[in-house]
């Protein structure tokens, strides 16, 4: 079948109907049918996570698939929230659908379309407000989800912060904080106990999360390069170690660290 001839809707019917097959008690699957939200969970999360890898690696031939593995997880969250009889599938696309046109008055309303990006800003966190307000979110920090990775977290909370005027005017008071909290850290592992010591390193962490905001910098994106930079040149250190019949074991320190040296001056030298 070319992409010509499928149809978004009936694909979707297809998912929705090999879901309900796979859960059904007497002839689904077993695996299937023994999850309920909470097992499920992680499962979405880790699959948002390798769509986000996809889109970062430019994997765009792997991309279909990612998205299909997540959507998997929204019609197996539906398909079990069906069986409760809370909602179903129908249910998530209209309320995605109905926030969506709600969002954008200045597309589906009779607002203007000529506003600048900062405007739009302003005029989406109004909307967000309104909508928590009907949620009976009534404090600042109300409705920023506990399940998001930390980091990510910690941004939304400092922004949130941020828009009733808690906050630092400028990053220099940021660095200084950092200072702070790194000597408090130091003297938490001279002197104090492994509670004391992971609370002050969480604190540290927020902070630099909160430099990440003043810098206007994506804290996750920022830590993912990082990640694949020492992925790569650690890898470098293994295929050099691999031509002399050797693994990192067989190394020391010194050694290792001078083919670190290595691999990135050969990284700077092909930019």
């Amino acid at each position: 079948m070319t992409k010509a001839d499928r149809d978004a809707g009936a694909e979707i019917a297809r998912l929705i109907d090999i879901m309900a097959q796979l859960r059904d008690p007497e002839t689904g699957c077993p695996w299937d049918i023994e999850q309920d939200f909470a097992s499920i969970a992680p499962y979405t999360i880790e699959e948002a996570h390798e769509v986000a890898d996809a889109i970062d690696r430019q994997a765009w031939n792997e991309l279909p698939g990612e998205l299909g593995d997540l959507l998997l997880q929204v019609v197996f969250h539906a398909q079990m929230a069906d069986e409760k009889g809370m909602f179903d599938f129908a249910d998530c696309a209209a309320a995605i659908s109905d926030k969506l046109v709600f969002r954008h008055p200045h597309v589906f309303g009779d607002e203007s379309r000529d506003k600048s990006a900062e405007q739009q800003v302003k005029d989406w966190e109004a909307i967000k407000a309104v909508e928590r307000a009907g949620k009976a979110e009534r404090g600042t920090l109300d409705g920023v989800a506990r399940g998001l990775p930390a980091l990510t977290r910690a941004i939304k909370l400092q922004n949130r912060a941020a828009r009733v005027g808690f906050d630092w005017p400028h990053a220099g008071e940021v660095l200084d904080k950092i200072k702070e909290e790194s000597a408090e850290l130091v003297e938490a592992r001279d002197t104090l106990g492994p509670e004391a010591l992971e609370e002050e390193f969480g604190d540290l962490l927020f902070v630099m999360a909160n430099l990440a905001r003043h810098l206007k910098v994506d804290p996750e994106q920022a830590l993912r390069r990082a990640n694949a930079k020492f992925t790569r040149r650690f890898q470098a250190i293994e295929a050099a170690l691999a031509a002399e019949g050797r693994r990192p074991e067989d190394s020391d320190l010194a050694e290792m660290d001078r083919l670190w040296d290595q691999a990135k001056a050969a990284e700077k030298a092909a930019e």
